[in-house]
């Protein structure tokens, strides 16, 4: 086992004191938006042998990715570790986003190799050549958009701003009235592909209606029955003034957690992490898509390719308690897995949800992993690579903990 040292990105987005708080060490003084624990080659951790030598995660496990990785992982994911592990606390909205299939993923990062795009390049919608499906489990209330609402239920929504620019004699940006009749039409994909490629290419004419609708809203313009898509307009427009993201946010579900509720996020859902502090998990990729709220480089006819318009519930993820007491969840996808530990004083050891590799991080208290190989004690805000080799492993509550211990760990669904 290897106590790892994690990167942080320091995006402006991010929260100057949750991670800082959650992990308890002195906040840097800056943005802290995401603590990257894994293997991704843009910002590998440093896993620290017994010996005090550390090494990037990444260069250790293409050192002998059979023993690190096991047969399993290696043959299904190949030579890197499959999944990415992060704290990410967002004090702003993020970029609204999508993220592509694999596929997709292989195709357009060769396509753009073949262009001489630079690595690096702000142009560049493919990092890498693997796709990106993720989870979030909230620690905190977390607030985010996710994925598209029925037509017909964002169709009411858009009247409704049309119903009270109307009635206070305001003008009604033709472009409302335009999305009202894409959403009406009979096939759901037909509708939303259409209202949405309409508010993402309107320019200047669809900039000028999102500060319109903010400014009515501002002025007192009613928001009920639709608070929640109303609200949450009104404070993007504030971050992104007349930005498309603005109204495309009348499109999607305006998603609350609470703390120890989770999400998944598939290839092609549209979304956005609007606020809070959660563990996220995703496929090891930095692949992302950027449709609206932000600054950067949009692909439009990329983007409009990667999306999937079907409309969907809020994806949520509920615990599974296994026949050896973990608390498991389980997305549809064979990358990973979440498993989450609590420990008290004197509690029994909880057995480690190991398929292949896996990275455990604590997040309070302190914790013992038992490997047939020997103890790595953790720490609130360390973090462990546990190769496949050392297992089974099993999580005791530390020596003196006089509280709650909890810890988070990560491993794939492949079946052990």
């Amino acid at each position: 086992m290897f106590e790892l040292e994690n990167v942080l990105r320091p995006y402006a987005w991010g929260s100057k004191t949750a991670i800082a708080e959650l992990l308890g060490r002195e906040a840097s003084g800056g943005p802290e938006a995401e603590l990257w624990i894994g293997a991704h080659p843009d910002s590998p951790s440093q896993a620290v042998g017994s010996d005090g030598q550390s090494l990037a995660l990444d260069a250790l496990i293409a050192g002998d990715p059979a023993h690190f990785l096991g047969s399993a992982s290696l043959g299904q994911f190949g030579p890197r570790l499959p999944f990415l592990t992060k704290i990410l606390a967002a004090e702003t909205p993020l970029s609204l986003q999508v993220h592509p299939s694999l596929e997709q993923a292989k195709e357009g990062f060769a396509a753009e190799n073949r262009a001489g795009m630079a690595p690096d390049s702000p142009s560049r919608n493919y990092r890498d050549d693997n796709h990106k499906p993720e989870m979030i489990f909230a620690l905190t209330p977390f607030e985010a958009l996710c994925g598209f609402r029925p037509p017909a239920e964002s169709s009411k929504v858009f009247a409704h701003i049309i119903g009270f620019l109307e009635l206070a004699g305001l003008d009604v940006p033709a472009v409302l009235p335009a999305v009202v009749e894409d959403l009406s039409l009979p096939d759901e994909s037909a509708a939303l592909r259409a209202a949405f490629t309409r508010l993402i290419s309107g320019g200047q004419e669809v900039s000028d209606a999102a500060e319109h609708v903010a400014a009515a809203l501002r002025s007192g313009a009613p928001m009920t029955p639709h608070t929640a898509a109303l609200s949450t307009l009104l404070s993007l427009n504030g971050y992104y003034p007349g930005d498309p993201g603005v109204l495309i946010s009348l499109l999607l579900n305006v998603v609350s957690l609470a703390p120890g509720e989770a999400v998944y996020l598939p290839a092609g859902n549209v979304h956005a992490y609007l606020n809070g502090l959660g563990v996220e998990v995703m496929a090891t990729s930095d692949n992302v898509l950027r449709g609206g709220l932000t600054p950067k480089h949009i692909d439009v006819p990329e983007l409009l390719k990667t999306i999937e318009f079907r409309s969907l519930g809020v994806p949520k993820i509920q615990a599974e308690q296994s026949a050896l007491g973990q608390e498991l969840y389980r997305p549809p996808f064979r990358e990973f897995q979440l498993q989450r530990i609590e420990l008290s004083p004197g509690s029994e050891p909880v057995p480690l949800a190991q398929n292949g590799p896996a990275i455990v991080v604590v997040t309070l208290g302190a914790v013992v992993l038992d490997s047939p190989k020997g103890d790595l004690p953790l720490n609130r805000g360390a973090s462990a690579f546990i190769p496949d080799s050392e297992s089974p492993v099993m999580v005791h509550p530390a020596a003196g903990l006089t509280g709650r211990g909890i810890a988070f760990a990560v491993t794939t669904s492949l079946e052990a």
